[in-house]
């Protein structure tokens, strides 16, 4: 054996937790030192692999949520080609575990291993169309970061090979033991969840974290363990809507119940707006950006409407989907471009962006495949194309809410008055409202005072205040005299004198209350005005 396999053999030895170069033995390299004139110094070196505690704590915080992990996890087996994905929910208390099957391709005793082995592939590693992996280490910080007993069993023709990471016993050791033999209770698991199985993958979660110092008997924490299912499910609907649709989908059940995709887009709805794909070139890639205008609310059923507005609600998803391999990286974001934020107005914008995997270090891609960053090269054309569709979807909203009020009650539907001229926005009083009429013909009243208060009122409307209230998506919104549903007695007393005041100017008491129906708010509220009630 030469000086040089010595020493490469000694490197090894020290990068697996051995002993071999230590400060006071370095180790000399002549390989790189080249020769003649031009030769460098000899390098010496000491080799300093890191220690397993500080790996594990290192990979298991890196904020991983559960549905962002067992995403994670689903990657590997559609890298395997599988077509079928079970994720098993089983509550134990302590002892509670989860798995995730598939019947993909599996791995042999070398491939297992390789891929239990943290980093043992980094990014520049050559990979096939199908894989969705990108640093080497998502299966072992996905997994540390939910659980600490990890054991993953795998099959490519009926026999089951298996390895476990316990890492109570690495920290213990200080040495990355891979177990060959599971215990009598992983055993059983894995038996029941690969029966009638002759190939694909399992990887088995216990010891969760969260869950070691529970009680099984603990009902509560047993519903928040199985409500984590939902989540779960949802999450993945979203990341890997693309797979789960076409001529060949992939299946994916949670708990036992099958994922149906979610499609930011609509695309299935004839009324969205499909503006113009820009192909956006990049160091001899391209991305795709395609961006959409979503259909308003008119043109969708109430359950179209509540499904479009996605899990976390129509503000939170507006903006930029960005995919790789066709699996969502990043869901309703303007990628921090400057000038784009989320406002309600332009909720009906939606952009896909479609890049390479090649790509990954331009846009940084992290490890949980959750965030990226728009290279340098590419931002000013993001933002021109995140500026015309959301001007688009402004206006779609202008334009419909203009119809709605003009189809629901014309001029009594509302009443303030807000338009845009010139440029700026202008908020007036109605005053063709009826109980607006009524005062100002008040024989009581001064009407030049009241005009004066109606104009103080337009002119100090709380914009800056609103605007603040509004920055983030806004259930704690006002709404007009406590929301819809039956009218409160404040309600049906104003109610009440706006019935006077129709039926002041001519109106039966029949089309006052059909107009009162047409009116903002009660058009949303019972009260007397409903068919068939009386004033009284």
């Amino acid at each position: 054996m030469s000086s040089n396999d010595q020493e490469n053999q000694q490197a090894t030895t020290s990068a697996s937790g051995g002993s071999a170069g230590s400060a006071e033995q370095p180790y000399t390299d002549t390989s790189l030192s080249g020769t003649g004139k031009q030769a460098r110094p000899r390098m010496t070196y000491d080799i300093a692999p890191p220690a397993p505690v500080g790996m594990v704590a290192s990979l298991s915080s890196l904020g991983y949520s559960l549905p962002d992990a067992v995403a994670d996890l689903i990657d590997n087996s559609v890298s395997a080609e599988a077509r079928a994905v079970e994720i098993d929910f089983a509550w134990a208390g302590p002892e509670s575990w989860m798995a995730i099957t598939d019947d993909g391709c599996g791995m042999s005793r070398e491939g297992l291993v390789t891929a239990m082995t943290v980093a043992a592939r980094g990014p520049a590693t050559d990979r096939s169309r199908t894989d969705l992996g990108r640093y080497g280490v998502g299966l072992k910080s996905a997994s540390f970061s939910q659980c600490r007993l990890l054991t993953v069993s795998t099959a490519t023709a009926g026999d089951w090979v298996t390895r476990t990471w316990d890492l109570d016993i690495v920290e213990k050791t200080g040495e990355w033991r891979l177990l060959h033999t599971p215990s009598a209770d992983t055993s059983a698991i894995l038996e029941r969840v690969t029966a009638g199985r002759s190939r694909g993958t399992v990887v088995l979660w216990q010891r969760i974290s969260g869950y070691r110092a529970t009680s099984e008997r603990d009902k509560k924490t047993q519903q928040q363990f199985y409500d984590e299912a939902e989540r779960v499910r949802t999450h993945l609907g979203l990341v890997f809507a693309r797979f789960l649709v076409g001529s060949s989908p992939l299946s994916v059940r949670v708990a036992g119940v099958t994922v149906s995709p979610w499609d930011p887009f609509v695309t299935s709805n004839p009324s969205l707006r499909r503006l113009p794909p820009e192909p956006l070139p990049l160091d001899g890639h391209t991305v795709l950006v395609e961006p959409f205008v979503l259909p308003s609310s008119q043109r969708l059923t109430p359950d179209e409407y509540d499904s479009a507005g996605g899990p976390h609600g129509w503000l939170r998803h507006q903006g930029f989907y960005v995919y790789r391999r066709d699996r969502l990286i990043l869901a309703g974001s303007w990628l921090g471009l400057r000038g784009l934020r989320r406002e309600e107005r332009f909720n009906l914008a939606r952009v896909s962006v479609d890049i390479p995997a090649e790509m990954d270090a331009e846009w940084r891609v992290d490890v949980r495949k959750a965030t990226v960053v728009p290279p340098v090269a590419l931002r000013r054309h993001l933002t021109r194309i995140g500026q015309m569709v959301r001007r688009e979807a402004a206006e779609t909203v202008r334009h419909r809410g203009q119809v709605a009020a003009r189809q629901h009650s014309g001029p009594l539907a509302f009443p303030w008055n807000v338009r845009r001229d010139a440029g700026k926005v202008s908020c007036k009083i109605n005053r063709r409202h009826p109980l607006v009429q009524a005062v100002l013909k008040d024989a009581d009243l001064d009407p030049a005072r009241v005009r004066a208060l109606l104009r103080l009122l337009e002119e100090t409307v709380p914009v800056l205040a609103l605007r603040v209230l509004h920055e983030t998506d806004t259930p704690d919104d006002p709404e007009p005299f406590g929301g819809p549903g039956p009218a409160d007695a404040q309600a049906i007393e104003v109610a009440r004198q706006m019935h006077k005041a129709l039926v002041a100017q001519g109106n039966s008491a029949e089309e006052a209350c059909a107009l009162i129906r047409m009116t903002q708010p009660f058009d949303q509220m019972d009260g007397f005005w409903s068919a068939g009630q009386s004033v009284d």
